[in-house]
């Protein structure tokens, strides 16, 4: 699994700022204001030599009352959650007593702590460091989240002696599948379903399941390597510490899997933090496929509102197919587990160099790249970058020009020609070299006949 790093320290020393660094996101609200994150929030780090997944906190303070108590367990729980801890701190400031007060309760953790001195743009960091090598917790690094200085450097510091796991820690010919959603919509209870046998414990009482499971089974001569996670629950009412690494497992269930199954309740709404795990999966790249679980249970009047409201509210992956099962009863899991096949071999298909440009070239022809300051964009031919998800790198140019609308136009393109079902298709573009942009570059034909009528002359 990938290893889970905790952002912590007072309030207001620019962690928030700090996450969206390392993450290349604007998850985590920021402003100059203390205690503006309170819950929770994760995301994946694209820095590091190794995946690694991310907490951002709030503050951890002494004798906290009212939402600062609040704050101050949602932080305790992070860093029960994580196998590392960054102890974020204001170089500029120097140490306080509050921070000394954090160093206590971190010590207590028993966990690898890395220090972390923001603000440290224009400092000197030797003399910056001074105060904070009285904690004892090691040489501090120093970095500039508002300025991204240092964030690798310190990445590699926090991860050190890490290794990156293979890719396929499984057969690569098994299919692993992630099973996401929140409490009580019947993941578990689909798991046993798909096994033929009560393997892991199916309750109507939330929370049932509180790591993530893995079970390997066949069915039709096929393998899988199923994993069962905890319910997603809204932060805000995760209140038994046995729940703590939920949404940190599901994560990393995520990223191991080929294929996400996200599993709703069809007597519920699609929520916000069902469309949030989704976008997620979506952001890793993998195929998605939607169980709409208890089908069995709707009066057929209610259905087509059902419908209704799926497409409205999951709007943002229709390449996603839809299965209205009953987990409980086997109705429509056979189809559900033949989409997950076709949706893994998608993912995985290779895609010939020749047959993506003849691919790319109709599309081109069908609908040409728009004008950009009077010249066309031209995109001239495609290969396969990767697979799971399925990647296609295009040569052309003035490619950094494309608009988002036509990329998504090719995406469409290459998912029906190649048949890429249930999966995101990330298109990347490359723009060839212009030789006479380069010094001493060769003089193009009308230069050359123009120097040959001065010549003769």
């Amino acid at each position: 699994m990938l290893p889970v790093l905790a952002l912590v320290g007072r309030p207001n020393v620019g962690k928030s700022t700090l996450f969206n660094v390392l993450t290349g996101t604007r998850d985590a609200i920021v402003a100059d204001v203390p205690g503006l994150t309170r819950d929770r929030q994760y995301g994946f780090a694209r820095l590091g030599p190794v995946p690694s997944v991310l907490i951002d906190t709030g503050g951890l303070l002494e004798n906290p009352s009212g939402i600062e108590a609040q704050m101050r367990e949602q932080t305790e729980r992070a860093v029960q959650e994580a196998d590392r801890l960054l102890f974020v701190l204001d170089a500029r400031s120097g140490l306080t007593p509050q921070d000394r007060f954090v160093a206590g309760e971190l010590r207590k953790s028993g966990k690898p702590v890395t220090l972390v001195l923001n603000k440290a743009e224009g400092l000197d960091i030797e003399v910056a460091a001074a105060d904070f090598h009285t904690l004892g917790l090691g040489e501090p690094v120093g970095v500039s989240a508002s300025h991204g200085q240092g964030c690798e450097d310190l990445m590699a510091v926090a991860l050190q002696g890490l290794t990156s796991a293979p890719a396929e820690e499984s057969p690569p010919d098994v299919v692993r599948i992630a099973i996401i959603g929140r409490p009580n919509v019947g993941k578990s209870t689909l798991v046993n379903r798909l096994l033929g046998e009560e393997r892991v414990i199916a309750s109507d009482q939330p929370g049932t399941t509180r790591d993530s499971i893995l079970v390997p089974f066949e069915r039709e001569g096929r393998r899988f390597m199923l994993i069962d996670t905890a319910g997603m629950r809204r932060r805000a009412r995760v209140e038994d510490v046995v729940e703590r690494a939920s949404v940190a497992k599901t994560l990393q269930a995520i990223e191991e899997a080929h294929v996400v199954i996200l599993v709703l309740d069809a007597h519920d709404t699609v929520a916000e933090q069902d469309a949030s795990v989704l976008g997620i999966a979506l952001q890793r790249g993998r195929a998605l496929i939607i169980a709409v679980n208890k089908w069995d249970g709707i009066p057929a009047e209610q259905r087509e509102e059902i419908h209704r409201q799926l497409a409205l509210k999951l709007d943002f992956v229709p390449f996603a197919p839809l299965h209205f099962i009953s987990a409980r009863h086997g109705t429509g899991v056979g189809e559900l587990i033949r989409s997950t096949v076709r949706a893994y071999e998608a993912a995985m298909r290779e895609m010939p160099t020749r047959q993506l440009t003849k691919s790319l070239e109709r599309a081109v022809t069908a609908h040409q790249p728009p004008l950009v300051h009077g010249r066309r964009i031209k995109l001239r031919y495609a290969h396969q970058g990767g697979r799971n998800p399925p990647r296609v790198v295009i040569h052309g140019n003035q490619t950094s020009s494309v608009p988002a609308a036509y990329t998504r136009y090719l995406s469409n393109v290459f998912r029906k020609t190649f048949d890429l079902f249930a999966t995101p298709v990330v298109v990347e573009y490359r723009t060839d070299e212009n030789p006479y942009d380069r010094p001493g570059r060769a003089r193009k034909p009308a230069q050359n006949k123009r120097r040959a009528r001065r010549t003769r002359r």
